[in-house]
């Protein structure tokens, strides 16, 4: 009996999975692991929630590392045929109303894409969070009946759209459920909250989110993934300013 309250109390004195678990860069780099890949071909529907309105966008992306992406908007009509390309940290737009193609550059990076809560900047946006950012441990919270390590993220740069963000990663399957984007001033900007998840082989993936611009009006912008494909084969082809016509 002594020998069982021995052993007893030694294991109530044992360290939390907290404290005896990953550290925050390699939580960071498990995220980064769900997110990212080789290539991805990505089909998905924004639904706008305006103040007064709302509208559907619907859209086939194609995304090739970090540096190259190229989308065509397929709905609603009028939008139908815009295509953005993302070549490292350029980015163009093609609008076949005009038969034009204009770099997004400078302060356009900051307006809204569609109408949305996402800017041009944030479609810029280097995926892999670890090139970005020095990881830290907050602590660990319960979102949702789920529990979640809290990261808190400092760029290691300047030039860069958010000089800090918190998120909430899920302890289980690595995935951020929450996430707050903030200034260099401290000032909150935008934030992301993740309402369904799914398995693709040994990833989880969101697949409906909403995305607010904390500074704008409107109830934010819902985003969700209706098919997406890991490490498809994309003709190098789509990836230059001549597919955009």
């Amino acid at each position: 009996m002594i020998c069982f309250w021995i052993v007893f109390v030694l294991l109530c004195q044992s360290p939390t999975p907290l404290e005896t678990g990953l550290s925050a860069t390699e939580i960071l780099a498990r995220v980064d692991d769900n997110y990212v890949s080789t290539t991805k071909q990505v089909t998905s529907t924004m639904i706008i929630h305006g103040r007064r309105s709302e509208r559907t966008v619907k859209a086939l992306s194609y995304i090739q590392g970090m540096d190259k992406a190229y989308t065509e908007y397929l709905f609603p009509e009028r939008e139908k045929g815009t295509k953005m390309l993302k070549l490292k940290n350029e980015l163009w737009l093609y609008s076949p109303d005009t038969d034009r193609t204009v770099k997004i550059a400078g302060h356009m990076l900051r307006r809204s894409v569609m109408g949305s809560d996402l800017s041009y900047e944030d479609y810029l946006e280097d995926p892999e969070l670890s090139h970005l950012y020095q990881a830290t441990l907050d602590g660990s919270e319960k979102l949702d009946d789920r529990d979640c390590y809290v990261l808190q993220l400092t760029a290691k740069t300047d030039d860069i759209a958010y000089f800090s963000r918190r998120l909430w990663v899920d302890r289980e399957r690595f995935i951020p459920l929450k996430e707050q984007r903030f200034a260099k001033s401290g000032k909150l900007l935008k934030e992301l909250t993740v309402t369904e998840v799914f398995r693709i082989e040994t990833r989880w993936y969101p697949r409906t989110m909403t995305f607010k611009d904390v500074l704008q009006s409107g109830l934010g912008t819902e985003f969700i993934i209706d098919a997406i494909e890991f490490d498809p084969a994309i003709p190098d082809s789509y990836f230059s300013t001549a597919a955009l016509r």
